[in-house]
Parts: structure tokens; sequence; C-alpha cells
């Protein structure tokens, strides 16, 4: 890894920062000391919550992050509607969809799946597909594979769906937040440092480690949330690999 370029830094939150409800060891000292050295930008591709309900939980637990600080796939899904002036029919929690209630009133070109939960229902589903039929554009918020649930077992995640979707309509989705290059673009100019000054931090070795690289940034990896040691076997070399957050050094 060549720390000398570094500028700025991304971190990934559920799984980097915490668990549950519980900061990893030496976590929010970790962004402390990171936040002293360099501009950060706390990115996730949660669609289970709000970017200011994801600062209320990183707060309560004693994190020193601010809501400009963090980025999350449902506030850039927001944007893309409201650039292309465009309703949505979704697959999210009922709590996500709210959170798009006051888009502007628009015809509905899209399709936005996230980590719908109980709601990727049959009914739900053939609903999406039929507008994806009818012209609609196929929006993923996010397309991880899994996450890591409260209980410490892993949970599958969106993109299983977002594949079925895909399939069965012959669309290819149009990837939000992370992997997408032009999410951590975005992130990147929000600090105001270029990718090739940026380096991203996170547990999931695909969508963390490899998209982060592909849009030119480095991509260090650490061993805890969903992180396994198959991960070092699929074909993505991290710059670095950590214990933890608290281990990084830059």
């Amino acid at each position: 890894m060549n720390t000398s370029i570094i500028k700025g830094v991304l971190c990934d939150i559920g799984g980097v920062l915490y668990e549950g409800d519980t900061p990893y060891p030496g976590a929010i000292e970790a962004v402390a000391r990171l936040k002293a050295g360099y501009p950060v930008r706390f990115l996730t591709n949660t669609t289970q919550k709000t970017g200011a309900e994801v600062v209320a939980k990183l707060q309560k637990m004693g994190f020193g992050i601010e809501a400009s600080e963090v980025i999350t796939a449902l506030d850039v899904t927001k944007a893309y509607l409201i650039e292309r002036r465009s309703r949505a029919t979704f697959l999210l929690t009922d709590a996500a969809e709210a959170f798009f209630e006051d888009l502007p009133d628009a015809p509905c070109r899209c399709v936005v799946i996230g980590d719908a939960q109980e709601n990727f229902t049959y009914t739900r589903l053939n609903e999406a597909f039929r507008t994806l039929m009818e012209g609609g554009e196929l929006l993923a918020a996010a397309k991880n594979r899994y996450f890591k649930d409260h209980g410490g077992r892993l949970s599958m995640d969106a993109g299983g769906f977002v594949a079925a979707l895909e399939y069965a309509s012959g669309k290819t989705a149009t990837v939000i937040g992370k992997p997408s290059t032009d999410f951590y673009r975005l992130a990147c100019a929000r600090m105001g440092v270029a990718p090739e000054a940026a380096v991203m931090i996170g547990d999931d070795v695909e969508s963390d480690v490899g998209g982060a690289q592909a849009a030119g940034l480095q991509g260090i990896l650490v061993e805890t949330g969903k992180y396994t040691p198959s991960d070092l076997a699929r074909g993505i070399t991290p710059d670095a690999v950590f214990p933890s957050l608290a281990a990084v050094t830059l």
C-alpha cells in the first residue's frame, strides 16, 4: 500500500465500525485518529435506514461522526430519481420507502430495489417485473450478496433479488451504491480529494475493496464483519489487510 499519496479516507460502516449495536474495540478512537489526519467520509449500502438514522445510531454509540460525513445508497438513489424526474416502483422496507414520499410528481420510470426483507413477496417482485417490462429502468440501491446480521450470522442481501429481476426482464441493473464507480467518485468529490489519492476501508472484498480499486482508489480489507478467509481467494488483492479498524495504519 502506498500511504504517501493518501489525502482522504473512505470507510464502510456496518462490520467495520460496529457489529449489531456494539462498537468494535478501538473503533471509536480509530475514527477520531483518522479524522485528525484526513478528511473522512463514511459510506453505507444499507437500505434499511436513512442517513439521519445511521448518524443517530453512530452518535449514540459514541462515534464523533456528523451528518455531512455520511453518504448512503438511499441518499444517492433519491438524488438520481430527482435528477431524472422519475418516481418509482419500490422494493424496499416500509421505512425506507417512506424516505421517498416527497419525490416530485412525475411518471414512474424506474424500479428501485434494496434490502426489502419481508417485502420480497411474489406480488411485489412481480409488480416490479411488470414495471420493467413496460420500459422501466432497474436501479439497485445496492447489490450485495449478504450481510452480517445482529445474531452474528450471514443473511441474504438484495443482490440475489436484483439478479432475479435481471434474469426475468432481460435488463441489467444500474447499481447506485457500492461498488459503483460513480458512488466512489462522488464520495471523493465531497472530500475534495482525487480518487487516486484516497483509500477505502471495508469488510467486503468485492464491494469495498474491488469496487474502490476499480474507481482508482486503494482498498484496505479488515478482518471483521462479513470477512471470511476465503475472501482472499476471490481474485481481488487488497492493498493491505488489517485485523480491524483499530489496527489500520496510514
